[in-house]
């Protein structure tokens, strides 16, 4: 159903994402509002990488309420305040802990921006995810 591919005339992804994701078949699709590092509770995690985590929880608790996995995520785009090397290499890390060793590998867009909803918000990710049919 999800085919993870990079074409061999394009370079070599940067790092853990695909350039292609392929979906096969009927197909139901779940897309995921840009989630942001605030809890069930409704606080704000302090930090870069806090943030990032509870985003990626959020879109786990998405999938989990679709009966989905991780193994189904088509693309993640991913909207930071905060430039540079160091943050870049905080998502990384956060993303492929986060995917796991093994499953396909989504899409990726990363964008580094002026702002989001709230000041306090040091990154936004959104995600698509794609299923066969029930």
């Amino acid at each position: 159903m999800l085919r993870s591919f990079n074409p061999p005339d394009v370079a070599p992804p940067a790092s853990r994402y695909s350039h292609c994701v392929e979906v096969t078949g009927a197909a139901r699709w779940l897309v995921i509002s840009g989630q942001v590092g605030v809890t069930p509770e409704a606080s704000v995690c302090e930090g870069l990488a806090a943030q990032l985590a509870q985003c990626f929880a959020n879109i786990d608790a998405g999938l989990r309420a679709a009966n989905m996995t991780k193994n189904n995520l088509v693309k993640l785009t991913v909207y930071v305040t905060v430039g540079g090397a160091e943050a870049l290499g905080i998502y990384r890390r956060g993303r492929d802990s986060w995917l796991g060793e093994n499953g396909p590998v989504p899409t990726g867009t990363y964008v580094v921006v002026a702002g989001l909803a709230s000041e306090v918000f040091l990154v936004e990710v959104e995600a698509l995810a794609a299923a066969g049919q029930d």
